[in-house]
């Protein structure tokens, strides 16, 4: 059984101010975001690639000049689980990625025509529509179209 996602955390109205928390009177500097994600893989290339036909995200470039892959300012959830969670599914993977997309019916229509086995999605009041899925190499992916 899939445990109810919590809502996103509302966008602040100023990143600066937002970046900042009083503490004790002296202000805390925060994180801005997440800069990357990395992750071991059995075949770096093949699951990159992967990634990059089946959901559009760009590789990180080897030479000077590429470009990385920028992605939509929008609320990020950053949510640790206890151990014991089935929510990931498979016990042995210890994350999983969650990707916010515009059209899930689109997004799942696409990967389906890939031949990739995408879970019907589920809809939750104020919240948006979720659906799961694995890469290649069975790592978990939740697909969030926010409401």
């Amino acid at each position: 059984m899939a445990q109810k996602p919590a809502p996103p955390a509302r966008a602040a109205a100023d990143a600066k101010t937002a970046a900042k928390h009083e503490s004790k009177g002296t202000t805390m500097e925060k994180v801005a975001g997440i800069g990357g994600l990395f992750f071991r893989a059995h075949d770096p290339k093949a699951l990159g690639q992967w990634y990059e036909q089946h959901l559009g995200i760009s590789l990180t470039p080897t030479s000077e000049g590429g470009s990385v892959w920028q992605q939509e300012a929008g609320p990020t959830a950053f949510s640790p689980f206890p151990e014991t969670t089935k929510y990931f599914g498979d016990p042995n993977k210890a994350w999983m990625v969650n990707f916010r997309v515009h059209d899930m019916d689109k997004m799942v229509g696409q990967l389906r025509a890939a031949g990739i086995e995408v879970k019907d999605p589920e809809s939750y009041a104020d919240i948006g529509r979720f659906t799961r899925l694995h890469d290649p190499e069975g790592n978990p992916i939740e697909l969030w179209q926010p409401a």
